[in-house]
Parts: C-alpha cells; structure tokens; sequence
C-alpha cells in the first residue's frame, strides 16, 4: 500500500508539473472568489484523463484519439493568446485573461481549464494506462486517490506561488508579454507535441 501511494504519488508529479506555470499564470490574474474556478477545471480534466485511461486499461474501451485529434485542442490556449496579444495593444485594461472568460464564449472559466488539461493530456494516457495494467483493483482504487489528492495539491501550491508578492508583482509587471507568450507556447508546444501540425501539413499538401 504505501509503496503504491508513493509510486502514483510520483507518477502525478511527473505528469502534472507541466502544468504549474500555467496554473500559476491563471491564479495570478483570478478575482477574488475565482479561483474555484481552477481547481474545478483541473479536478474535470483529470478525472476525465484517469477515467479514460482506467476503460482502456480494464479493456471496456478505445476511446483515445489519435495523437494528432487531440492536439486540435491546443488551438484554444494558441487562440486565447493571441487574443490576449491583441488586446493588449488596444486597451490595456482588456488585455487581461479574465476579459475573454467574461465574454460569451468564455463564460466558464473552468471548462477552459479542463480542456487545456486534456489537450496536455498525451504524455498521461501513455503512462496511465500501462500503469493501471500493472495494478489489482485496491491498489487503482489507492492510486485514484491519490491522484486527486495530488490534485488539490498542485493547485494549491501554484495558488500559493501566485500569491507571493514578488511572483505577482512581476506578472502584472509583466503581463502584457508573459501571459500571451505562455499561452501560445502552451498551444504550440501541444499541437507540435501530438503531431497536428504534421497531419495538418500532409492533409494540406495531399
């Protein structure tokens, strides 16, 4: 038991660290009372990924996409940035990430969370599935758990780095660059991490 709760406990870390920066970019231009809103969405996506991954390891499903499908969804964070860019060089009061999730499109903010946790998603089916393979019906039980709790975790942790005085002075000093850039990193680096941009070029050329 505790070698499972330290083994699923590493195996989150070494799946979720990729996204501390953007949840720290997220907490740091939150409202107070928003920041629900975060801890939803990652708790959404990730339960989605662990669900998903446990069917395909228990045989009940294939239900992953290929690669390239799911990298599509980088072009939410991709676009989010570049409006955020925008924005930013025609008011700067807008530039700000929470203007477009009060827009029509961008009601909730944690749908939007929960989606960019899916399309970061690849690498954690790769090494879900064959790890819920390898476990007996306690130790996934103990492994789920955990993970959830290592949920709570890095939100809380990445709630805390935005908050410290130096961290948040430098993003709002800051911001105007950083958020759009870290964005459209996160959306590149997803859709060229999954092979989109290939398929989109072969589908094209073809």
């Amino acid at each position: 038991m505790i070698v499972t709760i330290f083994t699923a406990a590493a195996i989150y870390v070494a799946t979720g660290i990729d996204y501390l920066v953007i949840l720290i970019v997220l907490f740091s231009q939150l409202k107070k009372g928003q920041e629900k809103h975060i801890w939803i969405g990652q708790y959404i996506g990730t339960v989605i990924i662990i669900t998903v991954s446990l069917l395909v390891a228990l045989g009940v499903a294939n239900l992953i996409p290929q690669e390239w499908v799911i990298g599509l969804l980088g072009l939410l964070p991709l676009y989010l940035g570049i409006k955020i860019w925008v924005k930013g060089e025609e008011d700067a009061d807008e530039s700000n990430i929470l203007s477009l999730f009060s827009s029509n499109r961008f009601k909730q903010l944690y749908l939007t969370v929960a989606f960019i946790v899916l399309a970061s998603s690849a690498d954690d089916f790769s090494i879900y599935i064959p790890y819920f393979t390898a476990l007996n019906a306690i130790e996934i039980v103990i492994a789920i758990i955990v993970f959830l709790i290592m949920v709570g975790i890095l939100c809380y942790i990445s709630y805390r780095l935005a908050s410290m005085k130096y961290i948040s002075e430098k993003i709002e000093k800051y911001e105007r660059w950083i958020v759009p850039i870290v964005f459209i990193g996160l959306g590149g680096y997803i859709m060229a991490e999954n092979g989109t941009f290939h398929a989109l070029i072969t589908f094209l050329s073809s």
